[in-house]
């Protein structure tokens, strides 16, 4: 691992940096890149951005979106690849996944927990909200200014990825840079709208065959909700449609675990792991090859969802007496 300043000085001497985050992009991967990408520009260096999965539409409104290069990534001769909000090279995509080999310097800056992350530069800080306050202290140490654009991009990579900062992880060093931001003219009230206050109706469908499924355990601290291949093509949702559902089972009053299992292709079942004080959900993630926080965190199980289903919850009730 490598400390903050030796990352930060080789990013000050890149020239044509390609940057990325993770697949199915949320709110602090996009964030992140962005604010870093135009950070970056403003330093005169010659900066593409690119994303394996498509942009979810909730972040259309982001300052620059329009410049990430999705699906594909443009011939050009890049001296570094900056990665963000992702550790392990699989989070990639099939897309992103080649340039870890062709681009000869890989910076990985990243709050998710991970010990052995795959860049030549690796800044990993896990007891941050989001890795947009990581963003925020680089282009602070490279002298950018931080101009309405910039901010809101960083703010939307803490206010999604603290769960408006209600989640265990927001700190008083997130609301002081949640601060300056706003001083840099974002309107909360408008992003708040545009994140929280707007769902397309095929959120709200899943949502409503999700919550069809809500299971709590006997011993009332564990509940799960699933999802399968079939509802989500009768909705006619996608990915960006699935974001946000795993809070449902964890607003349940006593439960401590939240599940949620997502059908995929290809006989695999994606868990998601939410918990309010006291398990370590990244530990259990880990145990299906999974990772993530200590309060969130998720894994891809091959197997029906069954079967999956009943591996994951037979895991979990060990962590409870009387389960």
């Amino acid at each position: 691992m490598n400390d903050f300043i030796e990352v930060a000085e080789a990013i000050k001497n890149s020239r044509s940096p390609v940057l990325c985050g993770h697949v199915m992009p949320d709110g602090d991967s996009l964030g992140s890149l962005l604010a870093l990408g135009l950070g970056l520009k403003s330093m005169g260096k010659e900066v593409t951005m690119v994303s394996s999965d498509p942009i979810p539409e909730l972040y259309n409104f982001l300052p620059g979106v329009e410049n990430i290069h999705v699906g594909n990534v443009p011939t050009g001769n890049y001296d570094m690849l900056i990665v963000v909000d992702c550790s392990v090279p699989e989070r990639l995509g099939d897309t992103l996944l080649p340039l870890v080999d062709t681009v000869s310097t890989v910076v990985i800056i990243d709050h998710h927990v991970n010990e052995s992350p795959f860049g030549q530069y690796n800044y990993i800080n896990s007891r941050v909200a989001a890795t947009g306050e990581l963003i925020m202290d680089f282009l602070d140490y490279l002298k950018v200014k931080l101009n309405q654009d910039i901010a809101t991009n960083l703010y939307t990579a803490i206010v999604t990825d603290s769960g408006s900062f209600r989640y265990e992880n927001t700190t008083p060093e997130t609301h002081q840079k949640a601060s300056r931001l706003v001083e840099c003219g974002v309107s909360v009230a408008r992003l708040s709208n545009l994140i929280f206050g707007e769902q397309p109706i095929e959120s709200l469908r899943l949502l409503q065959a999700a919550l069809n499924t809500l299971e709590v355990c006997e011993c009332g601290k564990i509940a799960w909700m699933s999802m399968t291949m079939e509802k989500i093509q009768e909705i006619g949702a996608t990915d960006q449609h699935l974001e946000g559902l795993i809070n449902y089972p964890r607003k349940v009053k006593g439960v401590e675990l939240a599940i949620m299992f997502r059908e995929m292709v290809g006989g695999k079942v994606k868990v998601s792991f939410r918990s309010k004080y006291q398990v370590d959900v990244n530990r259990l993630a880990r145990v299906f090859g999974g990772g993530g926080h200590v309060r969130a965190s998720g894994c891809t199980v091959e197997g029906e969802l069954s079967q999956v289903q009943a591996m994951v919850l037979a895991e979990a009730k060990k962590l409870f007496r009387g389960c």
